[in-house]
């Protein structure tokens, strides 16, 4: 019979020091301007992102729909000026800031993903594998090596050009190159995390390779993961807009390496078409800058977090 009263779950008090832990990150975050001013910005970014289709009518980004005249300089009417086809640049950067992000976010998802696996399973396996687990280890790391000696772009550039040309294939083209380096990152971290108590006692009570990957090493790296995935996105979307300059990237879609690219094929450069130029090429900075602010931030916060036992 039921006495009405609840008993506590196990994961309870787990669940409240994380999100314990949660607050004290953003606390400790928010004192960061740096930090704040970046976060601002992307967060900025993303709402204009999401907003573009409200705010910009498809058809004129079309040839046959431009809504102005070739080169205008900027003014009231098109406050960026228009392209040579007479589409207003600022559409078109609004509009690029879509996909922009959008290949920036996904590649990022990919190399983390890659690099996370990669890195624990190196990291573990090579502490406490045994001598099959060193040998797993060090094939892991010598092809992460492999991968990491390789010029980025040129590869990057190699499979956007064998793969499809659309979108996703520069999401694994930029995912498939970048990833050596969360890789060689996590592992390090990993053998840290092997060597704390928690994680012995883990061993100790029965708790197989899996068990002590998921619910001790993977908690352990998180935050590691979460800083060098901040810093990860500019990566990507500099990556995404270089390819696309270099026109082996989406054709069928704009982005602000696409605009560049167009830039650059229509003359704008020898002719001094600015305004054809520069909104794009600062729309990739500003980002890659606020990413790169809110990863130094992360880096700094949990850097100065002291460790606690488990």
């Amino acid at each position: 019979m039921s006495t009405g009263t609840a008993v506590p779950s196990r994961r309870s008090p787990a669940r409240r020091r994380r999100r314990e832990a949660l607050l004290r990150l953003a606390r400790d975050y928010a004192r960061h301007r740096a930090g704040m001013a970046g976060l601002a910005a992307l967060l900025g970014t993303v709402v204009l992102a999401l907003a573009a289709p409200l705010l910009v009518e498809p058809g004129e980004l079309t040839v046959t729909g431009a809504p102005g005249s070739p080169y205008e300089p900027p003014g009231r009417a098109f406050p960026l000026g228009t392209d040579n086809f007479g589409r207003s640049v600022l559409d078109l950067v609004v509009w690029g800031s879509r996909v922009s992000l959008a290949v920036g976010f996904l590649a990022t998802a990919v190399s983390v993903v890659l690099g996370t696996l990669v890195g624990v399973a190196a990291g573990h396996f090579g502490a406490s594998g045994g001598r099959g687990g060193r040998i797993l280890s060090a094939a892991l790391m010598r092809v992460t090596d492999w991968f990491l000696v390789l010029p980025t772009l040129v590869l990057a550039v190699a499979l956007a050009a064998v793969l499809p040309r659309g979108t996703w294939t520069v999401v694994l083209a930029i995912g498939l190159t970048v990833w050596p380096a969360t890789a060689r990152l996590v592992r390090a971290q990993t053998l840290a995390v092997e060597s704390r108590p928690y994680v012995e006692r883990a061993r100790a009570l029965g708790g197989g390779h899996l068990h002590v990957m998921l619910h001790h090493v993977l908690p352990g790296v998180a935050p590691v993961v979460l800083a060098q995935t901040t810093l990860l996105v500019a990566t990507s979307i500099i990556a995404e807009s270089t390819l696309a300059f270099l026109g082996v990237g989406d054709p069928t879609t704009v982005s602000w390496g696409g605009i560049l690219e167009a830039a650059r094929t229509a003359g704008a450069i020898s002719s001094g078409i600015w305004w054809y130029m520069i909104p794009p090429g600062l729309a990739i900075a500003a980002v890659a800058l606020s990413f790169t602010l809110c990863g130094r931030a992360l880096e700094a916060v949990l850097e100065a977090r002291p460790r606690e036992p488990r």
